[in-house]
């Protein structure tokens, strides 16, 4: 069902629905006309703002989810308030200083993602996520710990900070030596490059015959280089914090849909593509509910926005994932300004 634009309801029917929506995003339950004739201040009688609802029903906008229990919006009607009648409110200024914060965060540009988005979590109250290009590691320094006779770990320091480990195979009868010369030659020779930069030029070397190593070494080094540019070093990194956060006194009478949502989280595979289709553009895309097949059974909402860096290219996306009745008014802007700060980190 489609819902009718917001400029087809009146004005009555406007103040109404936007007090049952307000109310069910601040209390996550529904709403009965006696509650709203007490609080909204609209002067009607509880018959006359009965029978308003009972029109918003019909539209689709509204819900009764018992008998004599009062309405709550509808995931279409949600969608109507957020798109037509949602006031955003910007992050104060003190939300502001606790995102950006994170971009000072020492070590790899990763672990400063990871801040980031712990405190998009923590300060929206949903799970925060963000998903980037995996940047091209800069070598610093390299060297190949042996494990057996027929093992090494090669050890990558990248440029960043950031130590990474590979076990690989070795040749036959490889002396140590090797190991220890092609750590040398590769900290010396390849830093500052990029793991594809850094295998140019070892083919260049070696073609040329200007590279002092003997071939056990060459092997090692060959194999180093490989094993980094066949792994996938630019995979995109998924990054979820607060899955907590969705485990509310809510949440707690259906603990199934939670399962299945910390599932879907802990899979990642069906979270990075619908953060991949919400990079298609610029604005912040809000998921409600079932418009997205992943979160058809679990009442769940996802906003995400991609960011930029300095080539105009996207390089990732942020977003969160909460209830339904997340305060979407608050949060869009959030999410907004954590892209924002993330596309500064990442410039």
């Amino acid at each position: 069902m489609t819902a009718a634009p917001i400029t087809e309801l009146n004005d009555r029917a406007r103040d109404i629905f936007r007090v049952v929506v307000e109310s069910y995003l601040d209390t996550g339950a529904p709403i009965g006309s006696r509650a709203i004739a007490h609080l909204s201040g609209l002067n009607l009688s509880p018959a006359s703002i009965r029978n308003v609802m009972q029109d918003l029903e019909e539209l689709g906008l509204l819900a009764a989810p018992h008998t004599s229990a009062g309405r709550m919006p509808t995931e279409i009607g949600l969608r109507l308030f957020v798109d037509g009648m949602m006031q955003a409110l910007e992050p104060s200024a003190e939300e502001q200083a606790a995102i950006a914060a994170r971009l000072t965060h020492a070590g790899p540009v990763e672990e400063a993602i990871a801040a980031t988005t712990a405190a998009l979590s923590g300060l929206s109250a949903c799970a925060g996520m963000v998903m980037v290009a995996k940047r091209e590691l800069v070598l610093r320094q390299m060297s190949f710990v042996p494990l057996s006779a027929e093992r090494a770990l090669a050890v990558l320091v990248g440029a960043d900070g950031s130590v990474e480990n590979r076990v690989i195979a070795l040749p036959p009868g490889l002396p140590v030596s090797a190991l220890v010369e092609a750590g040398n030659y590769m900290s010396a020779m390849l830093g500052g490059l990029t793991i594809d930069e850094a295998r140019a030029r070892i083919e260049i070397e070696m073609a040329d015959e200007r590279a002092e190593l003997d071939g056990a070494a060459r092997t090692l080094i060959e194999r180093g280089l490989a094993v980094w540019s066949e792994d996938g070093d630019r995979r995109p990194v998924l990054i979820v914090r607060g899955q907590a956060r969705l485990i509310d006194d809510a949440a707690a009478a259906d603990l199934e849909r939670v399962r299945d949502l910390l599932d879907d989280l802990e899979g990642k595979q069906d979270i990075a593509r619908l953060l991949d289709n919400a990079a298609a553009g610029d604005a912040t895309r809000i998921f409600i509910g079932a418009e997205t097949k992943l979160f058809a059974l679990t009442g769940s909402s996802v906003i995400a926005k991609p960011f930029r860096g300095l080539d105009g290219r996207v390089v990732g996306v942020v977003g969160v994932i909460g209830p339904t009745r997340l305060n979407y008014a608050r949060v869009v802007p959030m999410v907004d300004y954590t892209a924002a700060t993330l596309a500064r980190l990442m410039g």
